[in-house]
């Protein structure tokens, strides 16, 4: 997958960590495109996980970077969506194993848990692994809910 266009995205428990990685995916010449919030002040997670994950669905962005306190809440809001696989990832291997094996196209980091050097690894890895494909086809399937190999 050629990843150009990343969505962005946290609440203010995500914001530090989410401006490191837009700094990050800026200088490493992504078109980033954030969705909020821009501010520490308290805000509701859904208000900003939902637009990026309606934009990811349609295409609008080749991948999601999602960020809240423990990631959790984010990741469940953005899971909503049919076209979504959104993975909860707080190290380096969980990324990696989210693209290779999930083709997830958005990653969830728990902002409260990471430092800012580490999201930047977890996403650089979740940007530059591709889908394995072959049996783990089959499994992503049934979680669109088809019946046929992708």
């Amino acid at each position: 997958m050629n990843i150009k266009r990343v969505a962005i995205a946290a609440d203010h428990a995500g914001f530090p960590v989410k401006e490191a990685v837009k700094f990050y995916l800026i200088k490493s010449g992504y078109e980033v495109k954030d969705y909020g919030t821009y501010s520490k002040e308290s805000v509701d997670y859904p208000d900003f996980a939902h637009p990026l994950a309606k934009a990811v669905e349609n295409h609008k962005h080749d991948i999601g970077i999602t960020v809240c306190g423990s990631g959790n809440g984010i990741n469940m809001t953005a899971n909503k969506y049919q076209g979504i696989r959104s993975a909860l990832c707080w190290n380096e291997e969980i990324s990696r194993l989210a693209r290779a094996h999930n083709d997830a196209n958005i990653c969830a980091i728990p902002g409260r848990f990471v430092s800012e050097s580490e999201a930047e690894l977890i996403v650089k890895t979740f940007l530059n692994t591709d889908f394995d494909g072959g049996r783990h086809s089959a499994r992503i399937a049934k979680i669109v809910g088809k019946r046929h190999v992708l």
